[in-house]
């Protein structure tokens, strides 16, 4: 007589269907959290700003004044919605502040795992070719910092990371 086993009895069999099992509620999981919590880093109107971006890119860097911008963060910023006070530095190409002054020097703050946390301030002049801001960040964690120096139609950008009430142990 034979003595057939049932392939629910055997651990491979069982271990093959733990882990499809597995695998499968993690994709769902995830695809669950991605519909559900869009991040928001899509720009409105991407297919026209991607039409011409070489020609505008060649066209940005042919029209670079060759500026020498910088952002002075403070040594740390320790808490959410303390206020921290950010400088900027901008010069010309040998070093000198710039005459005439920018029309407008504006702090940008973006949150990359939420665009509804963005916000911007503009920043004061408190000196030659230095500008300040005091700024409070609404959340912990990593934010991308872009000052934004406006002259006439032209625009130029200095960039700079950080993490707000993070304090880094390296």
């Amino acid at each position: 007589m034979s003595d057939k086993k049932s392939a629910w009895r055997s651990p491979w069999f069982l271990f093959w269907i733990a882990l499809l099992v597995a695998v499968v509620s993690a994709n769902v999981v995830m695809i669950y959290l991605s519909v559900g919590a869009n991040p928001g880093l899509v720009v409105e109107d991407y297919y026209d700003r991607g039409q011409d971006f070489e020609n505008n890119l060649i066209k940005r860097r042919a029209s670079n004044p060759g500026w020498q911008m910088r952002v002075e963060p403070p040594a740390e910023v320790v808490g959410v919605a303390e206020p921290a006070r950010f400088r900027f530095h901008l010069a010309d190409r040998n070093g000198n502040w710039l005459e005439p002054e920018p029309d407008m020097v504006t702090f940008y703050a973006y949150r990359p795992a939420d665009s509804s946390q963005d916000f911007s301030v503009p920043m004061h002049r408190v000196g030659p070719g230095e500008y300040e801001a005091e700024v409070s960040f609404p959340l912990k964690g990593v934010w991308d910092i872009l000052v934004s120096v406006r002259r006439g139609e032209q625009e130029y950008h200095a960039p700079h990371r950080l993490s707000a009430g993070v304090i880094n142990t390296l």
